[in-house]
């Protein structure tokens, strides 16, 4: 039996070696199921708020006389602010207090909220929506760190970590759904002002419910890391999302991709040399982390892609208004919904990869299947095709993201969190960017060779190549042969769509190799040491293994970790 000594200050000793025994108050983990509520509660504040705003983009249009560039910066300054920004609020709630961070961000959020609702012109817009990204580049891994730290034990944290997930892709179905009920009823003031009701509960359950939690071994700040890190993901970021309007060889875009991976080597060298980075490079070595970081980089790329697609199908070619096609998608939200805490269980019987690989199996069937359609094609067959590739990623999506973040030790949690976070930006802009760039490609040869059929003159081409909606604005203008040409530049954007879902199934084809060839097939690491020690009386020495088991401990010590766990 080894020699075990504690101290009141939670230090102590095993056999002569130093271990620090981590307490966890009994009264959090008790309401742990509740504080996952509020987490899930302040994290589909988020995610629904950046789908609502998409249906209200025709009324901004309308009453703040926005241009095309307008509406696409109100969208883009949130996410090149929020995306910037998360590896430094994550290093910083790691230090300061993930409880902080997360109240701060939600009164940012709001604060932000209210100055958007009050917008009279489109830079007001802008600007507050900018500031949005504050508050939600400090909620997102704030959620995701303190669930980590609130549950201990490997097996509840990942169907934790799964009902997260689950409400993660629900606001991404929700938001349209409560964005077309708000703007059939009241202005498009109203999407942002249901911000308010929803943080000030977030805030007032969080000030009492949810613990606060900090790395204890805080070494010095590293600003010039955190600066690195804004200007690297904000230059490649601005350059992924100009790309496809401007094009990829305009000026600002390679000025944008030149100062991003400029910024992104000079900030992976100073992590290597400083004596206290931000980011340890180290964690990449780690197969399980990159693996599965790589997965939820690839499978974002094929979600946004596919959702940005499928938006125009319903709406453009199936005439589906904006609270239609969000009523119409729910049978995709609740598949996830039901499926992400599925997955915990089937990871506990069947292991990590087994899993993902059945979850990446199902997208890609789904694509698949969804590359077939037709514009007449009837809405029960094509949510079929969407429950398919919906059930999949909820296979996927939860076991990932528990694999990144059980890969780190605990004290890490802000900044593993801030990295989950980020791959899933960079994949969904990389998604949209690219894929809608191979489509409107397809697209615009399809419909100039239909222009040149009907006779349209340069002007009326050009128009008609820059979207589905403008053609079928020009399509009925054009009297006995209107049925005609739209239905043919409809079949023309459905040829276009099938080609970009044909290039998502290809990218989650290779997320599933790299899964087969690199993702452990169960947890090791950090999970490893936390399963050893979730229990009373458990105590780790450095590296994480267990010292003993059922070993005195002090009263309230329900779990420890160690002073220099391994990922």
């Amino acid at each position: 039996m080894a020699d075990i000594t504690i101290d009141d200050d939670r230090h102590g000793a095993i056999d002569g070696r130093d271990v620090r025994v981590d307490d966890l108050d009994e009264r959090v983990h008790e309401r742990r199921w509740l504080i996952l509520g509020v987490l899930c509660m302040s994290l589909l504040i988020i995610v629904m708020d950046n789908t609502i705003l998409n249906v209200a983009i025709p009324s901004l249009i309308t009453e703040l006389g926005a241009t095309n560039s307008q509406i696409q910066w109100i969208i883009d300054s949130y996410v090149l602010v929020f995306a910037g920004l998360l590896l430094t609020a994550g290093s910083l709630s790691d230090r300061f207090g993930r409880k902080g961070a997360l109240q701060i961000g939600i009164v940012l959020f709001g604060l932000g909220s209210i100055a958007a609702a009050l917008s009279a012109t489109a830079t007001q817009l802008i600007a507050a929506r900018a500031f949005m990204g504050i508050g939600g580049a400090m909620i997102m891994p704030a959620t995701l760190s303190i669930l980590m730290d609130v549950f201990r034990d490997p097996k509840e944290r990942g169907r934790a970590i799964a009902v997260w997930a689950g409400f993660s892709g629900l606001g991404v179905a929700v938001g349209p759904m409560a964005g077309g009920f708000l703007l059939e009823h009241f202005s498009w003031h109203s999407v942002f002002w249901v911000n308010i009701p929803l943080g000030l509960a977030a805030l007032a359950l969080g000030a009492f419910v949810v613990p606060t939690s900090r790395d204890p071994e805080q070494g010095a700040l590293d600003p010039i890391g955190a600066l690195l890190s804004i200007v690297a993901l904000a230059g490649l970021l601005f350059g992924i999302i100009e790309g496809p309007a401007d094009g990829w060889t305009h000026g600002p875009v390679l000025a944008g991709f030149a100062i991003g991976g400029a910024a992104s080597v000079a900030f992976i060298v100073w992590e290597l040399r400083t004596a206290h980075p931000m980011l340890d490079m180290a964690v990449f070595r780690n197969a399980r982390f990159s693996a599965a970081s790589g997965t939820i980089t690839l499978v974002f790329f094929a979600m946004f892609g596919s959702l940005f697609l499928m938006t125009q199908y319903w709406q453009l070619v199936h005439g589906y208004s904006p609270l239609e096609a969000g009523v119409r998608l729910l049978p995709q939200a609740v598949t996830m919904m039901l499926v992400a805490p599925m997955s915990a269980r089937l990871v506990e019987r069947l292991g990590t990869k087994r899993v993902v690989l059945t979850g990446l199996v199902l997208i890609t069937t789904g694509l698949g299947l969804l590359s077939f359609i037709e514009p007449a094609t009837p809405y029960v067959v094509v949510i079929s095709f969407l429950v398919v590739m919906s059930a999949g990623m909820g296979m996927t999506m939860a076991p990932a993201t528990e694999s990144v973040m059980g890969s780190l030790p605990r004290e890490k949690a802000g900044v593993g969190s801030a990295i989950n976070d980020t791959t899933r930006q960079v994949g969904g802009a990389l998604g949209v960017a690219i894929i809608g760039s191979a489509v409107s490609s397809v697209y615009r040869d399809s419909v100039s060779a239909t222009a040149g059929r009907f006779g349209l003159d340069a002007t009326a081409d050009a128009a008609a190549q820059s979207s589905l909606g403008a053609a079928q604005r020009i399509g009925i203008g054009l009297g006995a042969r209107s049925e005609e040409f739209l239905a043919a530049v409809d079949r023309s954007f459905v040829d276009a769509m099938s080609f970009g879902l044909r290039v998502s199934l290809v990218v989650i084809a290779a997320a599933a190799v790299m899964v087969w060839r690199y993702l452990p097939a169960r947890a090791v690491g950090s999970d490893a040491a936390d399963a050893a020690v979730a229990r009373p009386g458990a105590v780790s020495a450095p590296g994480g293994s267990p010292a003993s088991v059922g070993a005195a401990a002090p009263a309230g010590a329900r779990y420890a970790t160690s002073a220099e766990p391994t990922p």
